[in-house]
């Protein structure tokens, strides 16, 4: 017995040590080269701070919609729902975001609304969408702000985010940047 316990205490000091120090210190160390130290990017518009790396709810018309969130765009804790695809509260809540979409979207089919625009993500707070959903809400915001639907796409064209490397994942768009250039707008 003995000659297991003295070998687990020591791995588990071990352990302790290893990742509540060095590994918490170089994380730390290697934070300090991020943006804004790794404390996230901080944006003031309009007299509000944003955290542009945290979703924001948008819900008017005139705004690009975000992806839904499971808490609420609450910045405190992150967290997906935890519901499985075959979970009739889930479906019934995606049925419902469908619906609205559908309903302040006239003129979409319902195959073309992409999946992130009626499910949350793993985090809740996921501050990107896809360029394809950016693109199905330019009709709506062109109408509620009366601007050509040619100049709201070229917004979209101006706040893609390329592909880390040019090849490691897809072009996205962060919506809190998207929504501030729109009201940056003349």
């Amino acid at each position: 017995m003995k000659n297991h316990i003295v070998p687990a205490i020591r791995l588990t000091l071990f352990c302790a040590v290893f990742f509540c120090g060095f590994y918490t210190l170089s994380i730390l160390g290697i934070a300090q080269f991020a943006p804004n130290k790794g404390k996230g990017e901080i944006v003031s518009a309009e007299g509000k701070i944003h955290h542009i790396n945290v979703a924001q709810n948008f819900t008017q018309d005139s705004y690009f919609w975000p992806r839904p969130s499971a808490v609420d765009y609450n910045g405190a804790g992150s967290g997906g729902s935890n519901k499985g695809p075959s979970n009739p509260d889930y479906l019934a809540e995606v049925e419902a975001r469908i619906d609205s979409f559908l309903l302040k979207n006239p003129g979409i089919d319902r195959k073309d609304i992409p999946s992130e625009m009626v499910t949350s993500s793993g985090s809740g707070l996921d501050p990107h969408i896809s360029v394809a959903a950016a693109k199905i809400q330019v009709k709506r915001i062109a109408k509620a702000r009366n601007l050509p639907e040619q100049k709201i796409t070229s917004i979209i064209k101006d706040n893609t985010e390329k592909p880390l490397l040019g090849f490691l994942g897809t072009e996205k768009i962060n919506v809190l940047q998207l929504n501030l250039a729109l009201n940056n707008l003349k």
